[in-house]
């Protein structure tokens, strides 16, 4: 059993490092706090507006045809943008999207594409296992801009249209609540229509009939305007999701450190006093043999 002083120290640096971990918690906790409030007001102007495009696309009747929802069927090559953090203590956060990214590649094995990678902890991954990252993008942290992702999606968008990718996608973690994230593929070109599905519990839906629209101005010009902000707002809520979720992640990982280190601190309490106890014994074991040996 290690003496007294040395637990003294194990635990004296136990507890400096339950303070650390506490205290990112305690900044994870704030940061989930404010990434949770962008990534919900966000959500129902993405899903609106993805909405609203499918019924103008759907009024149409496929008379209008616009570049970002055309299949580019000669095109050889995907583009993949891998959304992971800068900075790790978040769990299995990153192994989970990273994992997710894996299987996409083995999805199509031999198929050309073009990664794209946000964060720190993804770009090293890559680089360690051999993928060749196009763009390593790591100015983007856990508190996304509109104005740091919509030129990405810009460049996205140019290069879709003038049938350089097939596909485009998106891995990432989707934020669903604090004690559920999963990490997903996200096919953000070419924009199709999606058919919601009933909500846990409820019967489907009986098909509606398609609504009539007047359009002002014609269908071309709305589309034109609407698509690319629909992409821009769908990538955007990609990152947002990332954000809280990546929170949610290291906010949890760093409450079960500090709470293993709590229990580690009372595991070395304990030693220390039986420590302690058995040196204070051999003190008195020594004083009264010493003593015997006078009388």
């Amino acid at each position: 059993m290690a003496n007294a002083r040395q637990i003294v120290k194990r635990r004296k640096a136990v507890s400096n490092t339950r303070k650390i971990t506490r205290t990112m918690q305690l900044i994870a906790t704030a940061r989930y706090q404010q990434a949770f409030k962008r990534a919900t007001e966000t959500k129902p102007y993405t899903e609106k507006i993805t909405q609203l495009v499918h019924e103008l696309s759907a009024a149409t009747s496929g008379k209008t045809e616009h570049g970002l929802m055309r299949e580019n069927t000669e095109a050889k090559k995907d583009l993949v943008l891998v959304l992971t953090a800068n900075r790790g203590l978040c769990g299995g956060y990153n192994t989970n999207i990273l994992r997710r990214f894996e299987e996409l590649v083995r999805s199509e094995p031999g198929r050309e594409r073009e990664i794209h990678v946000v964060g720190k902890k993804g770009i090293a991954y890559c680089r360690f296992f051999g993928h060749n990252v196009a763009n390593p993008i790591t100015e983007i942290d856990d508190r996304p801009r509109f104005e740091q992702v919509e030129p990405l999606a810009s460049d996205f968008m140019e290069r879709y249209v003038a049938g350089e990718f097939a596909n485009v996608y998106i891995v990432y973690m989707k934020f669903y609540s604090a004690g559920r994230q999963t990490p997903e593929v996200m096919h953000l070109l070419p924009l199709r229509q999606e058919e919601a599905a009933p909500a846990a519990g409820e019967a489907a839906a009986k098909p509606k009939g398609v609504a009539e629209y007047e359009f002002s101005p014609e269908p071309e010009a709305l589309l034109a305007k609407l698509l690319p902000q629909t992409v821009k707002i769908r990538m955007f809520q990609a990152f947002t999701d990332m954000a809280v979720s990546e929170n949610v992640a290291r906010m949890v990982a760093m409450k079960a450190a500090t709470d293993a280190a709590g229990d580690m601190i009372k595991s070395l309490s304990r030693q220390y006093n039986r420590a302690r106890q058995t040196q204070i014994t051999m003190e008195l074991l020594d004083i009264v043999g010493g003593a015997e040996a006078l009388n």
